[in-house]
């Protein structure tokens, strides 16, 4: 529940902050009469992206177990690649996100009603579809719909409260340190999706090794025991994981990690004119 919960809230407050920008934007520039454009896409985005998720969900009951196993896996490995491009594109943008989503709505303030409703669409509609994605990978490998649903959407509900206190001022936000942190957070529970990506393609035969496991710790932390199930819910921890498995494991998160949180270089600023 808390590795959704964690998604739903980063992924939430990004698509947050993005509409309240925008809002706060097109009030300050007296523009509310296109308001109603930017609700309108994000409304479509939202409403693709719940599309999107039941398709994922209810389209592959009807596979064979083999096909459902690799469409699984290969969704999951999508799923960890497009969220690793996320933190990684965030935690690079977040000081300058304000500036680059001015410039893209004065640009479609420009080109009419419909660029308006374009520009909000695709801006949530990004985060709504890796939010859905991710969140079906998870659901899928702890073979739990109701805790991390149920997570997901509590942290997506913060992530609106959050918003909208910070489109009121009530709230200051340093994105830059918020974004590393739960980045990094997420390159762990990406590497748990990512491993079990790789044992479904196993299971589907499409991949060699499942039955060569690289340790089994059952006894040791009983995968049905309290903290066992803390472990599978947070980390996509298994106490018999395949050596494929956790070589995928290590070979994902020592690189990302170390490369993520290297210090970033600032953009010089421009020496003011005389």
């Amino acid at each position: 529940m808390f590795a959704n919960y964690l998604i739903g809230l980063r992924e939430g407050l990004e698509a947050s902050l993005i509409v309240c920008i925008l809002i706060a934007y097109l009030v300050k520039t007296e523009r509310r009469d296109a308001l109603r454009a930017i609700w309108t896409g994000v409304a479509i985005a939202v409403a693709v992206s719940l599309a999107f998720g039941a398709i994922l969900q209810y389209g592959t009951t009807t596979l064979t177990f083999e096909a459902q196993e690799f469409l699984g896996g290969t969704l999951s490995i999508i799923a960890v690649c497009l969220v690793t491009w996320m933190v990684f594109w965030m935690r690079r943008t977040a000081r300058y996100l304000k500036a680059e989503l001015h410039g893209r709505l004065d640009r479609a303030l420009v080109m009419g009603t419909g660029a308006l409703v374009v520009t909000a669409f695709l801006a949530v509609g990004r985060e709504g579809l890796e939010t859905a994605l991710f969140i079906w990978s998870a659901v899928q490998a702890t073979g739990d719909g109701v805790r991390p649903l149920g997570g997901a959407l509590l942290g997506l509900a913060t992530a609106v409260v959050l918003g909208w206190l910070f489109y009121r001022g009530a709230l200051k936000i340093n994105l830059a340190r918020f974004f590393t942190w739960t980045g990094a957070m997420l390159v762990i529970v990406a590497a748990g999706v990512l491993a079990y990506g790789f044992h479904d393609l196993q299971e589907a035969r499409f991949l060699p090794g499942l039955n060569t496991k690289a340790f089994d710790i059952s006894e040791t932390i009983p995968p049905e025991t309290w903290y066992g199930t803390l472990l599978k819910g947070t980390v996509n921890f298994q106490p018999d994981p395949t050596v494929l498995q956790v070589t995928v494991w290590l070979l994902y998160v020592i690189p990302t990690l170390t490369l993520f949180l290297l210090p970033t270089r600032r953009k010089p600023v421009p020496a003011a004119s005389s």
